[in-house]
């Protein structure tokens, strides 16, 4: 009697549509370490001068009211201080706590023995609401995704707050049209921004200097108080650029006003510029916080679809299993009517061993079967001798004579 084997689960290949469930703590984590050493390295700095100063006011004077107010600004400065460090410990500690379930999580797929194990079922249900949830955050449904996570009990498993940010700044760029919230992201994230060579920063103030010139031309009448401002703006923050092309159309649009429609000018004032700033700022947090740039679930369905696709799913010609009505119990998903169109961009699967049924015979309208199982219909469905049913219609379906079936040869 032949041995039943339990398939072998690969926990490695599994993980790695799961790296990005530790690479965001992470990077928060760093983010807010590298905050707080920037509090200890300033406020400290500017205690330790006002002490000296205090200090040395105190030895030549005898006032001792000024030394009095000097220290309960300093003692101010530390109760500040300590507010601060206060806010960025309890965010430290949801990351560690979040961090530690993830871990835990991921732990449990090494304990799995096989893919017919219970717990390899429960662990893939869990993690099929967390690319629920990630694709409802991208998505722009973070109502949804909370009450999802909520639900199913996995709020330390996804990044709710991180994306609520995120969309936050996202709509004040396409939607508010305002450059403040972004800038100050930046200005957070200064250090990885320039390791990564975003242009985000750049591109902000640019549209700030293009929205002056916009004022000065609207208001001033082409020569005022905003195209002074936006001249200095652009003194500030984008001569350094080094980019003299891009600063030459700048220039020009202190000469060109938006409703002259001169290019490359027209461009730059396009409101498009703004959904461009918008996508920007979204691949930049992408990229700064490790994270793909598509949802998760587009990425897990699109290794499925191409496990399975084959150049008949595509096919001029409508397969069986893909038909609605069919009466063939396999039904081939790429050729459903709901994931047909979606897979039609993914690779093709690499298969090493053929599933092609015995001797296949190809009928007139496209569809292949195997020899014996499309004569072993007939003879149920009572066909007259000399012709050929198709299985799909049942016993009403559509016939052809035998010597106008053709057999079919796999290259």
């Amino acid at each position: 009697m032949a041995e039943i084997t339990t398939p072998k689960l690969n926990a490695e290949s599994h993980l790695l549509l799961d790296q990005p469930l530790l690479r965001l703590p992470y990077e928060l984590s760093r983010r807010t370490f590298k905050n707080a050493q920037r509090y200890l390295d300033r406020d400290t700095k500017d205690l330790l001068a006002t002490l000296q100063t205090t200090t040395a006011s105190a030895t030549k004077t005898s006032a001792p009211t000024a030394t009095l107010d000097a220290l309960d600004a300093m003692i101010a400065k530390m109760q500040g201080l300590k507010r601060k460090l206060e806010v960025l410990h309890d965010d430290e500690n949801k990351i560690n706590k979040s961090s530690k379930a993830r871990i835990a999580h991921l732990q449990e797929l090494f304990e799995v023995q096989g893919l017919e194990d219970v717990r390899y079922e429960e662990w893939s249900r869990v993690r099929l609401a967390r690319l629920l949830v990630d694709y409802l955050l991208r998505s722009g449904y973070s109502e949804s995704a909370a009450h999802l996570a909520a639900e199913k009990g996995i709020e330390e498993l996804v990044d709710v707050d991180a994306f609520v940010a995120c969309q936050k700044i996202e709509r004040s760029l396409r939607e508010g049209r305002r450059t403040n919230e972004a800038l100050a992201w930046c200005a957070a994230h200064g250090q990885g921004l320039k390791k990564v060579g975003s242009s985000l920063e750049f591109e902000l103030r640019l549209q700030q200097y293009i929205e002056l010139v916009r004022a000065g031309h609207e208001v001033d009448g082409g020569d005022g108080q905003k195209l002074a401002e936006a001249r200095n703006h652009a003194k500030k923050y984008l001569s350094g650029s080094g980019d003299f092309e891009l600063l030459g159309k700048a220039a020009g649009l202190l000469a060109y006003r938006p409703w002259d429609g001169v290019e490359p000018y027209a461009s730059l004032y396009s409101p498009s510029q703004w959904d461009h700033l918008a996508t920007l700022f979204l691949s930049t947090h992408h990229t700064l916080y490790s994270l793909p740039p598509r949802p998760l679930l587009h990425i897990a369905l699109s290794a499925g679809l191409s496990a399975l696709k084959t150049p008949s799913c595509h096919s001029a010609y409508t397969s069986a299993s893909g038909q609605a009505n069919t009466s063939s119990k396999s039904v081939c998903p790429i050729c459903s009517t709901e994931l047909n169109e979606l897979a039609r961009n993914v690779p093709y699967a690499h298969h090493t061993k053929s599933n092609v049924e015995n001797d296949p015979v190809v009928l007139p309208n496209g569809r292949i079967y195997g020899s014996e199982r499309l004569q072993s219909y007939n003879e149920k469905v009572g066909t007259e001798k000399g012709w050929v049913r198709d299985p799909v219609g049942g016993a009403a379906g559509e016939k052809w004579r035998e010597s106008d079936v053709r057999k079919v040869f796999i290259m």
